[in-house]
């Protein structure tokens, strides 16, 4: 027996189908790909991050959206949904519905063993397109790390990363930070 083809899909026909879906869907180039749930791990640490992140933003025009804002990348057509997403300013969305965000400053990705290879490969290649993403959080979920990717004035990306000596992550964009005794609360 011959596998079935997958059919193409427009924008608008995944939009249709996700938004009336109970799981959510990643999209790109006409094909849909399924989300995995999260591990006990996983919830915990993105719930401590929005927290924490939430509670710095309090007197900030800032916004922190946990992982079922979906976002769309409009240059490669990618529709995700990061962990967290913070935005500073005026939220730009796509359409009138405010349920795709175009404009995050900080996206924040929480790793896990299925998930690590595409998001430090070609998923931050496709959210380097984002102009207005400054700072990419990579969190660990199997140790205490976090790792930050910020982009300069030139376009640049430069990296830096916690351990126990230096335990804290500054997200100079948004005027907040990530501690891993926050991050880590309950986890292990």
């Amino acid at each position: 027996m011959q596998p079935q083809p997958i059919p193409y899909l427009s924008e608008e026909e995944y939009l249709e189908l996700e938004r009336n879906s109970e799981t959510k869907n990643e999209y790109f180039d006409g094909e849909i790909f399924a989300m995995a749930g999260a591990s006990r791990k996983h919830n915990l640490i993105v719930a401590n991050v929005v927290g924490e992140i939430r509670s710095q933003l309090k007197k900030k025009p800032c916004r922190v959206y946990p992982s079922d804002m979906r976002l769309k990348i409009e240059s490669t057509k990618l529709y995700t949904y990061p962990d967290a997403m913070i935005v500073c300013g005026k939220e730009i969305f796509d359409g009138d519905k405010e349920d795709m965000l175009l404009n995050p400053d900080v996206i924040i990705e929480v790793l896990s063993d299925s998930t690590e290879s595409y998001d430090r490969g070609r998923k931050f290649s496709h959210y380097r397109q984002i102009a207005s993403l400054k700072e990419y959080i990579l969190i660990s979920q199997d140790i205490r790390k976090i790792e930050k990717y910020s982009r300069t004035e030139h376009r640049h990306w430069t990296w830096e990363d916690t351990d126990e000596d230096h335990p804290e992550i500054i997200l100079e964009s948004v005027g907040c930070s990530l501690h891993l005794d926050e991050v880590y609360d309950k986890v292990f």
